[in-house]
């Protein structure tokens, strides 16, 4: 499925949302996390495929790789340990405790008993798990019944508590905000709901380095006319979009948010013009993308700046990781997660079955087109089912293809 966003429009970056996320308190957050030592602090590569964008038809393909973020194998780290520092910094103002002594756990016997809250899908609760076992606070994490067990030891690995519910991603969201509330914990959310933005907000803001990173990488050559973001509750399309926005202005690129057929809140909201829900089963092989609800605090970032909105189906974005696995003789073969393909199979999905609408996006011969790889193989069993090759054979290939 796919949708034009009536209210999409180019214009500078309004007021109201730079003085919620700019990139001036980006830098300060991409600043403040280089002293995380689980973080690794040379930026991801900026992968360009031009094997694929021939096949496509397009001028170019770069697919910016967060597989090698961190020891944690996704964007996530950018996020909820930014929040959690942020969290904590304000929650202990007389103390003027410095952000690296934070994160390096200078202040743990202080920070014992204050415990954090969150549901996951998987790479968030990991990445906020790991933040607490640095920083020496507590960690509550609930999972919802689509949670592999894999997903669920590498989070308790890191030395959370685990909380299990029979319900989907939303029952997790609502369970941690009840046990917040009776336990006097602190939710550490990726999503927003009425109340609760703050840390929504450092969340999506810590998304962007990201684009900070390409736009550093891409320096002295034109930028990218198309950006394909997975959707989700819409905060790593957020983080991204405002970065972009604010730098480009009116001249921004074209953007395009992705999701499952399954979990298609962000195109429901595209079709309604307000936050919606999702409309199917929100049970998806893109375990990270099987959300129910949009973030509202989200939702007012991407409202006027995101062109169209588009669903795919679990079978392209398995296809999608296959190919980015494959490689060619051109394309250095890429380790990417189910959740991290969802932007190149919406546009290859265009491109290759929808020309019409790719034409009405622009999405020809010019083109340059962004898409972010946001995980590596966070579940490696899963991986390996689904591409049919395990994590450590693509990589070992990578490895002979960057050094031939």
């Amino acid at each position: 499925m796919f949708v034009r966003n009536p209210n999409a429009c180019r214009q500078p970056y309004p007021r109201a949302l730079q003085a919620v996320m700019s990139i001036a308190i980006a830098q300060q957050s991409r600043h403040w996390m280089g002293g995380w030592a689980r973080l690794n602090q040379k930026p991801t590569p900026l992968y360009s495929l031009p094997g694929l964008a021939a096949e496509l038809g397009v001028a170019q393909v770069a697919v910016k790789d967060e597989s090698v973020r961190s020891e944690l194998g996704s964007f996530k780290a950018l996020g909820a340990p930014i929040a959690l520092l942020r969290l904590v910094l304000g929650s202990f103002p007389l103390q003027r405790m410095h952000p690296y002594g934070v994160l390096a756990g200078h202040h743990a016997q202080l920070l014992s008993a204050f415990t954090v809250v969150s549901a996951t899908d998987g790479n968030h609760g990991r990445a906020l798990a790991a933040a607490a076992q640095s920083i020496g606070c507590r960690c509550v994490i609930v999972l919802h019944a689509q949670v592999s067990i894999e997903r669920e030891r590498a989070i308790a690995a890191y030395g959370a508590l685990i909380v299990r519910i029979a319900g989907n991603y939303d029952a997790s969201v609502a369970h941690a905000a009840a046990l917040a509330a009776s336990n006097g914990w602190h939710v550490v959310s990726d999503t927003s709901y009425e109340g609760y933005e703050v840390i929504p907000r450092d969340v999506m803001q810590g998304y962007a380095t990201i684009a900070a990173e390409v736009v550093e990488a891409n320096a002295g050559q034109p930028p990218f006319t198309h950006v394909f973001l997975q959707g989700g509750v819409g905060g790593l399309a957020a983080g991204v979009v405002s970065y972009l926005w604010e730098l480009y202005a009116e001249h921004r690129p074209v953007f395009v948010v992705v999701e499952p057929e399954q979990a298609d809140c962000l195109y429901q909201s595209g079709l309604r013009g307000e936050p919606a829900k999702a409309t199917g089963s929100v049970d998806s092989v893109m375990a990270g993308l099987a959300c129910g609800e949009t973030s509202p605090l989200a939702w007012r970032f991407l409202q006027t700046s995101v062109d169209a909105f588009m669903t795919i189906s679990d079978a392209e974005a398995i296809a999608a990781m296959r190919r980015l696995a494959a490689g060619s003789e051109g394309d250095i073969p890429v380790l990417a997660g189910e959740s991290a393909v969802a932007g190149l199979a919406g546009a290859m999905h265009l491109l290759e079955k929808a020309p019409d609408v790719a034409a009405g996006l622009a999405l020809g011969p010019e083109a340059r087109l962004l898409v972010i790889s946001t995980e590596g193989a966070t579940a490696p069993g899963v991986y390996a089912e689904l591409v049919g090759e395990r994590a450590e054979s693509v990589l070992a290939r990578q490895a002979a293809w960057a050094a031939a």
